[in-house]
């Protein structure tokens, strides 16, 4: 046990001097496994690690679901799907916001990044709510915000490793997080509605669009939501696993860059070589959260834990909102994946010796991790929308995207309270 708290502390440490986390993990814990356990089978685990990962058959997922979101985004349907959100709701007060927070749901639905969403709804929102004069606060809010989707709504990054950290279902995984998607929604823009209504100024509202018209901008996004029904009805009813289904979603989303005429050698190449970069950069620190987890289970300290919570005389309920409130102080610190892949090791055992559906843990991690996403000192999100909007100070972000965080202690306690929220959909597949 005191070896593990020692390492947390070197990891910190190195964190601290700005060590990349894949490089202080995998440091931290080759050195505490080699002084436990002894340096041979140290050095002979970075080997046998590294190539179980990149062999591991469900990681297969992860490059296929990020050349999806990066055929889609070239292909510009963040646009379309901010048009048709905006034809349906921007006649309304604060209608422009309702259309983001849609888009970033719908986005989100082929992207799985929050960092990518809610970069691309700065890009293709807020020049139209500065146009009809929102408030900076209120948009920049509502981007960082609806941004945070890109990580619950299916298909997920984050997902899908934790399902590989944990050994569970990515399948049940992506479907545990639709409702829990869908909610959120409907709170974001019940937040939007509470503010307009208060502050009508904020948000004034746009043009009126005919019917007509809004039926034709549906029919734009058909193709889109045809492929998210495809992937996600596909894995759902067990007619290919999520392995498959990644193919498919990559094939299909090529297939669209194509027939809209987005693609390009250029185009191509860029989306190859981005999808590249980032699926390195997981497997590195998927590597070095592996190495760091293997260490901290022959300290003992996970099962040290979960023995120690099982003592106390306090409801599992409380044990909970603990752990939440401990994911809530890293979020101001750390990145999420980051985050997940450090604590999930720890909590893990605590949460199962507890009874707790771990499908139900997965997305009550995600959720967090997304509120930490948009928490001050340090909100992902708002440091990357102050960087593309530099006009716009970060503390006025951080005032726009406090309303949403009221939502999202809403939604965090709905779901630890009434976890058939998250399992509905999970249980109906068998």
């Amino acid at each position: 046990m005191l070896s593990a708290l020692v390492a947390f502390a070197a990891l910190l440490a190195l964190l601290f001097l700005r060590v990349p986390i894949a490089f202080a993990g995998a440091f931290v814990g080759i050195a505490g496994y080699g002084l436990l356990a002894g340096w041979q089978p140290a050095l002979a685990l970075v080997g046998q690690t590294s190539i179980d990962t990149v062999l591991t058959y469900p990681l297969s997922t992860l490059p296929l679901f990020i050349m999806m979101g990066n055929f889609i985004a070239k292909s510009g349907m963040a646009d379309e799907l901010y048009d048709v959100s905006y034809a349906f709701f921007g006649h309304r007060p604060g209608g422009l916001a309702h259309a983001t927070v849609l888009a970033s749901g719908g986005f989100s639905a082929v992207c799985g990044s929050s960092i990518a969403t809610a970069a691309t709804m700065c890009r293709v929102a807020l020049p139209s709510m500065r146009r009809y004069g929102y408030d900076d606060k209120l948009a920049m809010g509502t981007i960082a915000a609806g941004g945070t989707l890109g990580i619950l709504i299916p298909p997920s990054v984050v997902m899908v490793l934790y399902g590989i950290l944990t050994n569970l279902d990515i399948g049940k995984l992506f479907m545990a997080g639709i409702i829990p998607g869908v909610l959120t929604i409907a709170l974001y823009m019940g937040v939007i509605e509470g503010v307009t209504r208060f502050k009508p100024k904020l948000a004034p509202p746009g043009g009126r669009t005919r019917m007509r018209e809004r039926v034709l901008k549906l029919r734009k996004t058909g193709p889109v939501i045809f492929l998210f029904l495809l992937v996600m009805g596909g894995i759902y009813f067990g007619v290919f696993t999520p392995t498959e289904s990644a193919g498919i979603g990559a094939m299909g989303a090529f297939l669209f860059a194509l027939w809209r005429r987005a693609l390009s050698l250029s185009v191509l190449t860029d989306v190859l070589l981005e999808t590249g970069r980032t699926t390195v950069a997981m497997f590195m620190l998927l590597i070095g959260a592996i190495l760091f987890s293997n260490f901290l289970n022959i300290s003992g300290m996970p099962l040290a834990l979960a023995e120690w919570v099982r003592g106390l005389n306090v409801p599992p309920v409380a044990v909970i909102f603990a752990i939440v409130l401990i994911y809530l102080v890293l979020g101001c610190f750390l990145e999420s994946i980051s985050m997940m892949l450090l604590t999930v090791p720890v909590f893990f055992p605590i949460v199962q010796a507890l009874g707790y559906d771990l499908i139900w843990f997965g997305v009550l991690v995600v959720v967090v991790i997304e509120v930490g996403l948009i928490t001050p000192p340090i909100g992902l999100n708002i440091f990357m929308l102050h960087t593309m909007q530099p006009d716009v100070p970060m503390s006025a972000i951080f005032r726009g995207v406090a309303p949403f965080l009221l939502a999202d202690a809403v939604r965090v306690t709905l779901f630890v309270l009434f976890p058939a929220i998250v399992l509905f959909l999970p249980k109906l597949m068998g």
